[in-house]
């Protein structure tokens, strides 16, 4: 792929990346594929990245220090989509003893935190929100005070309270109700942070209205990743009946994806093209039927969603082309 020339006037730029589960391979994808074209890591491309849940891993993955030179992120897309495929059986591993003793998840988390604890720690380490080499929000919700958190780097060094560290920061936003128990972020005051995903799991808009409180409304470029959208219908005959029960999972996946379509048409409207020029990117696929689970890491499935992915490359090439330039000029 030939690689996009820089010159002329540079956006102020924007990434936001949705929540999904092991499907966050899909926009990994595609950030280690912008990367190519632009000969740079995403961290240094963009001035504010956004993520929820498995978007926020990536968010603060593409934004860690790297030790040997701190003004540099650590890791390349590539190595995030190496995240999923080598440590996405560890972070959903369920033992036959955890589905005996939870009823299916019924009566506890799906999973425990063990292995996602493990993977995050190996890929943050001892990194800091203060340090981080591009402006970052994640997103979590704290179920003490029921309220939504924004969780950025600004903040982090106005005020050493919120300098968390980095794992902790991916823990509390990639807390699914029903998968993983709640992350203890704080204790003054106390929080029980879960998954951002029940109220931004398209972060987009967050990120703009960010990106419009710190640098005001100047010129900016906001790209959406998606983690592909399940179309598998949820019929009557089979909603008309359920309960508690019968709504705990597929709700959850009702309301991502209503969250997300709602963020699109918001940002379709506020962001037209101006003189020529794009000013919002949304990058999305459909999932086949059997490719909407958020926790099934087989190697087939992945290998499935690393198509979906390859495929949503190549029939958005030509977006890609134009982004890459935009991100390219000035850079």
């Amino acid at each position: 792929m030939t690689q996009i020339q820089a010159g002329g006037s540079r956006p102020l730029c924007v990434l936001a990346l949705d929540g999904g589960g092991i499907r966050g391979v899909i926009p990994a994808m595609v950030l280690a594929e912008i990367e190519q074209r632009c000969n740079k890591r995403i961290g240094e491309l963009f001035d504010l990245i956004a993520g929820t849940s498995t978007g926020g891993i990536l968010a603060l993955g593409l934004t860690t220090p790297d030790p040997a030179n701190t003004a540099l992120p650590r890791y390349r897309a590539d190595d995030l989509v190496q995240l999923y495929t080598e440590k996405g059986h560890v972070i959903f591993r369920r033992s036959l003893l955890r589905w005996v003793i939870t009823l299916g998840g019924l009566f506890a988390s799906k999973f425990t935190v063990k292995g996602l604890d493990a993977t995050l720690r190996t890929y943050f380490g001892q990194s800091r929100l203060k340090d981080a080499v591009s402006e970052v929000v994640i997103t979590s919700y704290d179920l003490e005070s029921r309220d939504s958190w924004f969780i950025a780097r600004h903040k982090a060094r106005e005020n050493p309270d919120y300098d968390f560290s980095m794992r902790h920061v991916a823990r509390a936003t990639s807390a699914a109700p029903t998968y993983f128990r709640p992350e203890r972020l704080s204790t003054r005051p106390p929080t029980a942070m879960v998954d951002g995903g029940v109220f931004a799991n398209n972060p987009a808009m967050c990120a703009y209205v960010e990106a419009i409180k710190l640098h005001g409304h100047e010129d900016i470029l906001v790209v959406s990743l998606g983690t592909g959208q399940a179309k598998s219908p949820i019929h009557y005959r089979q909603a008309r009946g359920w309960g508690l029960i019968g709504w705990a999972r597929p709700v959850i996946d009702v309301l991502m994806d209503g969250v997300a379509d709602t963020v699109e048409h918001q940002l379709t409207f506020l962001l037209p093209d101006s003189g020529g020029q794009p000013r919002y990117f949304r990058l999305q696929t459909s999932l086949p039927p059997g490719l909407g689970a958020m926790d099934n890491a087989r190697p087939d499935h992945i290998a499935a969603l690393k198509q979906q992915a390859e495929q949503l490359i190549n029939t958005e090439s030509a977006k890609l082309d134009q982004l890459c330039a935009l991100l390219a000029t000035g850079a």
